[in-house]
């Protein structure tokens, strides 16, 4: 079990990244490519698994994890909308089984150069030994930047999410903001994934976001709402966590899907009960 004086870091971090990731999953739930997540952040895993395999340990790791991410993120922005057969959506899958593939073609490298593939685990299942006050703020500096940035391109990304051609004829550089966007996804879920792991970050994103748009209406209210459950679910996920002594990111996705799940209970009611006064 965790000790003691880790708790405040741990709890701290936890909210930092579901709030960040929360905030995040608004947009891509919102333009329902959720699939991007998961490419991303395979992306960076391979990264880092490389990064391993060349001798590198901790927050060092971090470097190659990001050049992936990033590297990725912005193939993706080179795509335009307004090419019919290698769309967004098909190019993710294209990225997606590559790093896949590379990320696992580079764990099997680790026994046959007698490697320890310890640190690899946890950066696939996440693990509470790598929340430092040092990530904490890293974490938080990332955050801030994402926040700097949706308050910057409010109206900007509110219009490339509903679409971007659109916002390309309504004089909107939705190119640049997108490809900007996706940089900082890549960032975002980076400097998040060592500590939720690489296989579960995905489900910090969009549960949270799909949370929100079960219980609220409106643009700004679903940023808002989004970004306080995905701060719960993290902080909750990793609380629970350390209380159990059990993997944090396996924990946060079942702590995640719950409140997805009293959200849909919660819309379908509101639903039942506006039929109902319709009848009377």
């Amino acid at each position: 079990m965790i000790d003691l004086s880790l708790w405040t870091e741990v709890m701290i971090g936890g909210a930092v990244a579901g709030a960040s990731t929360g905030m995040l999953g608004t947009y891509i739930v919102g333009m329902r490519i959720p699939f991007l997540g998961v490419c991303v952040s395979h992306a960076a895993l391979a990264g880092a698994v490389f990064g391993a395999l060349g001798g590198l340990t901790g927050q060092m790791l971090l470097l190659p994890a990001l050049a992936g991410a990033v590297i990725t993120a912005l193939l993706l922005g080179l795509v335009h909308t307004e090419t019919p057969r290698i769309n967004t959506n098909v190019m993710m899958g294209l990225l997606f089984t590559l790093s896949m593939g590379l990320a696992f073609l580079g764990i099997g490298m680790f026994s046959k150069f007698g490697i320890s593939d310890n640190e690899v685990r946890n950066l696939l299942w996440g693990s509470l030994l790598w929340c430092r006050w040092s990530d904490v703020i890293i974490m938080s500096i990332v955050a801030a930047v994402e926040v700097i940035f949706v308050v910057m391109f409010y109206k900007e990304m509110r219009a490339i999410m509903f679409s971007r051609l659109h916002a390309s004829a309504a004089g909107i550089r939705a190119g640049l903001i997108w490809s900007m966007f996706l940089v900082l996804t890549a960032i975002i879920l980076t400097v998040n994934f060592q500590t939720i792991g690489g296989l579960m970050i995905y489900s910090l994103m969009a549960n949270p976001a799909a949370a929100a748009f079960l219980l609220v209406r409106g643009h700004g209210k679903v940023l808002a709402v989004s970004t306080i459950l995905g701060g719960v679910s993290g902080f909750g996920g990793f609380l629970i966590s350390a209380l159990t002594d059990l993997p944090c990111g396996a924990i946060i996705v079942l702590f995640s899907s719950a409140l997805v799940a009293m959200a849909a209970g919660i819309s379908y009611y509101r639903r039942i009960s506006s039929v109902s006064k319709r009848m009377l």
